[in-house]
């Protein structure tokens, strides 16, 4: 039985901090598929022409999209603004720093037939936009009530299948040598029993690019109920493991293709909320956490000589 209420997750909302104009592409990124198919031409036309859309009104932007007032004013509140007007403002700003001289982007599509070197250029600056989309969407005050639980937890148990598994074993790795009791679990019989023995004081943590993964899903919604906190690491903020997650940190969306699939950017930008979990957790746990790191470099020293 549930003990809990299962939770309903909004993005935006009244008294949500507005995004800075170089942040609203990457929001765009984030959200966009979760929105319904009108919003989302209202998305990709206020991200792809800010300077245009930033001279209309909400009718001429409902005009333009082919939507309503309505649809452009629930965009805009969410990707994070409370009205139209500050949509427009954040349009202008971004219009005023693309006008400033910034060098064009690359595209990132990768060609069969590209040398290396190209794909070395296209990868990197893939990566950079991954990061930097994660970075500019990642909710800190969610941030910090995770890194909270984690430095607090009897134990902490992380769920994650395929390219999230890794993340997963990463993660685990890097709690445990700094003292905390972690592990990672990829078989969902085993996550699923585990979780059964989870209790108020433990952490359970879902890593899902999609959201929707079954197998990561389950475990968590077991531990949920079982009164431990929980934290899932996802690129969709309303996908349905937000529901048994007390807390959600959001990855960005990347795009596609068949040479890049999706399992590589996602785990770049997963890589980088773990990587913010475990210094927010050494931080708060340093006088531990600090002779912990020592004695496990100490006791592999001897292996790294030669």
């Amino acid at each position: 039985m549930v003990t809990r209420e299962v939770k309903e997750t909004f993005g935006g909302g009244p008294g949500a901090t507005p995004p800075a104009p170089s942040a609203l592409a990457a929001k765009v990124r984030t959200l966009a598929p979760s929105m319904t198919r009108s919003m989302q031409r209202v998305a990709e036309a206020v991200a792809s022409d800010p300077a245009r859309c930033a001279a209309l009104t909400v009718t001429g932007l409902a005009e333009l999209t082919g939507t309503s007032e309505a649809t452009v004013v629930r965009t805009a509140r969410l990707l994070g603004y409370p009205g139209y007007r500050d949509l427009r403002l954040a349009l202008a700003g971004l219009a005023a720093q693309q006008q400033s001289g910034r060098a064009p982007a690359i595209t990132t599509d990768i060609a069969v037939d590209d040398p290396l070197a190209d794909v070395v250029a296209k990868l990197a600056y893939d990566e950079q936009q991954t990061l930097a989309d994660t970075a500019a969407n990642l909710d800190t005050v969610q941030l910090g009530a995770a890194v909270g639980a984690l430095a607090a937890a009897r134990r902490v148990d992380v769920y994650g299948v395929g390219a999230s598994g890794l993340v997963a074993q990463d993660l685990t790795q890097k709690l445990l040598r700094i003292g905390l009791i972690a592990h990672a679990h990829s078989d969902p019989h085993l996550a699923v029993t585990n979780a059964v023995q989870l209790r108020s004081g433990d952490v359970a943590l879902a890593i899902t690019h999609s959201g929707s993964t079954g197998d990561v899903i389950e475990p968590l919604r077991v531990a949920f109920e079982r009164g431990a906190t929980t934290v899932a690491i996802t690129g969709r903020a309303n996908s349905p493991v937000a529901q048994y997650a007390d807390h959600v940190l959001t990855t960005s969306i990347a795009r596609e293709t068949e040479l890049r699939p999706a399992a590589m950017s996602s785990r770049t930008s997963q890589l980088l909320v773990v990587d913010c979990l475990f210094v927010g957790v050494a931080q708060r746990t340093y006088d531990t956490a600090a002779p912990a790191l020592s004695a496990s470099y100490e006791a592999l020293a001897h292996r790294h000589r030669r």
